[in-house]
């Protein structure tokens, strides 16, 4: 778990990127509609979460910034019983004091007036332009600021090194997340359809505390693991195809995003084992580059170079390799990025470059995926017949460190021998 004097620290650092004469507010997600008068399971508006760790619905939190220093206020859904007998117990007010840093908490109801009352001198309003414009603009007819800046982007940045709190909640993950692929492994055998094998891995979350999944579970046998968000998950595991699992809990709000391609009855036929080996040195070759200072697009540069090389090694690709990565021919068969930020969010919204355009280098505490992937259509007929509808990809999640990296999905089994045993 992570303290509330992580998140008041959290608040602090945003607040000094803050000019004076300004404020920002965030504001808590809305409640999702399903259909008809039924919502989705409520997730917190990740920006508001990093700051609070709230996990209510109908809350703000704002800031004031002035010469003298940074006022910081909350606002939460007042008790109310009848509502409450319906949807759930809230916090509160009182509780809400007893519980977090704020100069003052109040009930959401106040939020308009309060606006009013600290506006001061604020010339500057900040706020999330992303995901809260909708809502804000009503706001802005009262406010009579001279400018508005998206609040989004501070902390985006802010999220890129993770803490050691952070750190934890995402070995718990994946923890967890390991369990789910390894029973995936054991009952590939024995069931029958690729919903039953989700399934069993979103069971293995609930059951070990993670009660929801990061994204959308991909559970794709055979030519479905060609379409990379393939979530339709309904066919037969076919005997001799392989299942590409890309699979991952939430705990405690922090992603795991992991995938392992695996074979139906437990054995790698001969062709499948050559296209996967390939995948898995190039998989491990990018973890090996990992370490401060290099930046993401070396990374995915090399492994376009070790991917296009080995086509070529296996008939798929022919010709020169420097020119065929000039043509991007290999982009076909490898078409996404090495990976990308994970954190709060699968995806984390942290930024690739800086204000300047210039891309950000690893650093110490950022955590990204590695993913590197083949995918051959069962109808391309420029590619050997052997290798005709096989897509694999093999993703791990890595954090960087002081000296190099941890991958802390090293744990679940990846090698040909491991999984086939």
């Amino acid at each position: 778990m992570i303290s509330q004097k992580e998140y008041e620290k959290r608040r602090k650092k945003f607040a000094k990127r803050l000019p004076a004469g300004s404020m920002a507010l965030f504001l808590s997600a809305l409640p999702k509609q399903r259909s008809n008068d039924t919502e989705y399971p409520y997730r917190q508006n990740s920006n508001f979460y990093y700051l609070s760790g709230f996990k209510e619905d109908n809350a703000a939190l704002l800031f004031i910034k002035t010469k003298s220093g940074t006022r910081t206020y909350f606002f939460v859904q007042k008790k109310e019983p009848q509502l409450e007998l319906w949807t759930g117990k809230r916090l509160g007010v009182d509780a809400a004091k007893e519980l977090f840093v704020y100069d003052d908490i109040f009930s959401t109801d106040e939020l308009d007036d309060k606006l009013a009352a600290f506006r001061g001198e604020a010339t500057a309003f900040y706020y999330d332009f992303k995901e809260q414009e909708s809502r804000i603009s009503a706001l802005k007819k009262n406010l009579s600021v001279e400018s508005y800046h998206d609040a989004s982007l501070i902390v985006a940045q802010a999220r890129l090194i993770k803490s050691a709190a952070e750190i934890r909640t995402i070995k718990k993950a994946l923890s967890i997340t390991k369990k789910a692929h390894h029973r995936a492994m054991q009952l590939s055998k024995k069931l029958h359809y690729e919903y039953e094998l989700q399934a069993e891995i979103e069971y293995i979350f609930k059951r070990n505390g993670a009660y929801s999944d990061a994204y959308t579970s991909i559970v794709a046998c055979g030519n479905a693991a060609n379409t990379l968000h393939y979530i339709a998950n309904d066919k037969k595991l076919l005997k001799g195809e392989l299942i590409l699992i890309d699979a991952g809990c939430e705990y405690e709000y922090y992603a795991s995003d992991i995938t392992r391609t695996i074979p139906v009855k437990g054995r790698f036929s001969k062709a499948q084992k050559e296209l996967y080996t390939l995948v898995l040195d190039v998989n491990k070759a990018i973890i090996e580059m990992i370490r401060p200072g290099v930046l993401r697009s070396e990374l995915q540069s090399k492994s376009e170079e070790l991917l296009c090389r080995g086509m070529v090694t296996l008939g798929i690709l022919h010709g020169n390799v420097a020119e065929l990565l000039k043509a991007k021919a290999h982009k076909k068969y490898y078409p996404h990025g090495i990976g990308h930020w994970m954190g709060i969010d699968v995806h984390d919204e942290c930024p690739y470059k800086d204000e300047n355009g210039d891309e950000f280098s690893l650093q110490a505490g950022m955590v990204l995926t590695i993913e590197p992937g083949l995918y051959i259509d069962a109808e391309d007929k420029a590619v050997p017949k052997k290798y005709r509808g096989i897509g694999i990809r093999i993703e791990d999640n890595v954090l960087v460190t002081k000296e190099g990296y941890e991958n802390l999905s090293c744990d679940i089994a990846k090698e040909i021998e491991d999984i086939e045993s």
